[in-house]
């Protein structure tokens, strides 16, 4: 036998060992701590994996805990964020390296997100990486058909993918249809599914977040703390206190443009921000804009950012039908790609042509008429402005910097001059 056949094959012999040392290895790892939450769903698995690894802390368990959400973190047993620096594209390897650099003899808990697409990944991450004894299902929602299947049951048995095996499984999900699958599924790995009531979540406790949280959230967390038997008034607390994903709803209220607060075209305006980039389903971004009603009155003029990546299309018209027929904005801008497909589309919708704005790549604006053409120039002393469908475009986060850290934030005189204006102009 040639001797380069030989050295192959003790390479391969060689790499094989070492995969099979490395994974026992892992295996001992996590098998060895009390609590191993996989958390999966469509919308909200960011969010839920924080504040439930929040509660664990908040418990007394060393807890550790990883998020792929607007920017991927490992979150240390402090409950301070790690970012995740990567050297290539994302690959559900990272599990392997959290639990390998943190998962120590100490540590009782790991909660890891999901962050997987593929049916056959997630059930790799699952049976091979997490190894959960509670497993997460958030909800199942239209997203990612491409993937995981076009229809919500298709969608459901995907996500079902990192269902635990002899385990529990929670969700706060209430499709009587979508139950029924995860119901079957659990029971066919020999697990139990529990399902969170949203109901039983306090207005009271919502509001102590100080971001704009979802009950569906909050009862995933108590569920666990129920089976864990952690009580009510610690898992809140720790909730609470847990850093919250950088892409969780906020509300920024800013002063934009020059001289005194007015409705006309040109005057100073009342600016609330709502970054709903994340949002990229029909039935979340209903949910979400009801959470903004309170934020409106009856002078606020609603503007849609639709903010499209060249690699969703699909999702492109998908919104342009949802931000008409489902939603109901005074105004809808186009960032990104797409802007003449999506323009059309919204005109079939019979959306008004001239309450359209094109802001994106096609036109090529800069920031400054961003600004003045979506904020400045429109009739009404109070825009609220909605950002949804995807993250990362270039006006996008030209946008998010500028909300958030370059303009003027509203202040007490500003609510003063504000108020004699809405005065002023309903009589």
């Amino acid at each position: 036998m040639p001797l380069i056949v030989i050295a192959g094959v003790l390479v391969s012999v060689a790499l094989i060992l070492r995969w099979r040392l490395e994974t026992l290895a892992h295996r001992r790892r996590v098998d060895g701590l009390a609590w191993r939450i996989h958390v999966n769903g469509i919308r909200g698995k960011s969010t839920v994996a924080r504040i439930i690894a929040g509660m664990l802390r908040e418990h007394g368990l060393v807890t550790v805990a990883k998020s792929t959400g607007t920017f991927a973190a490992v979150i240390n047993r402090d409950g301070i964020d790690e970012p995740i620096q990567r050297k290539g594209p994302p690959t559900i390897l990272e599990q392997i390296e959290t639990a390998k650099r943190y998962v120590t003899p100490d540590v009782d808990a790991l909660v890891i997100e999901c962050m997987a697409l593929k049916p056959e990944y997630q059930e790799v991450s699952e049976r091979m990486i997490v190894r959960s004894n509670i497993g997460v299902l958030t909800n199942v929602r239209e997203d990612h058909q491409d993937v995981m299947g076009e229809t919500l049951p298709e969608i459901a048995r995907s996500l079902l993918s990192t269902c635990p095996t002899n385990g529990i499984l929670v969700t706060s999900e209430q499709n009587p249809e979508i139950l029924a699958i995860m119901s079957d599924v659990a029971r066919s790995k020999g697990s139990r599914l529990i399902v969170g009531d949203p109901e039983r979540v306090t207005d009271d406790e919502v509001n102590a977040f100080d971001y704009i949280a979802f009950k569906e959230n909050i009862t995933i967390a108590l569920t666990i703390a129920d089976i864990i038997g952690i009580p009510r008034d610690v898992a809140m607390k720790g909730m609470v206190d847990a850093a919250p994903d950088p892409g969780v709803l906020r509300m920024n209220e800013l002063r934009i443009g020059t001289g005194p607060i007015g409705p006309e075209p040109g005057q100073a305006k009342k600016v609330t921000w709502a970054n709903l980039f994340a949002v990229n389903d029909r039935e979340s971004m209903v949910a979400a804009m009801l959470k903004l009603d309170p934020f409106t009155t009856d002078e606020t003029l609603l503007v849609g950012i639709l903010n499209n990546r060249a690699d969703r299309e699909r999702r492109a018209i998908q919104f342009a039908d949802v931000g008409v027929n489902d939603l109901d904005f005074d105004r809808l801008v186009t960032f990104g790609a797409y802007e003449g497909l999506v323009t059309e589309r919204l005109k079939q919708n019979g959306y008004p042509p001239e309450h359209i704005l094109n802001l994106g790549d096609e036109h090529e604006v800069d920031q400054d008429e961003i600004i003045e053409r979506m904020i400045v120039q429109q009739p009404s002393s109070h825009v609220l402005v909605v950002g949804f469908v995807n993250i990362h475009t270039h006006q996008a986060e030209e946008m998010l910097e500028y909300f958030e850290h370059e303009a003027a934030p509203w202040t007490p005189s500003d609510d003063i001059e504000f108020a004699q204006v809405v005065g002023a102009d309903t009589g």
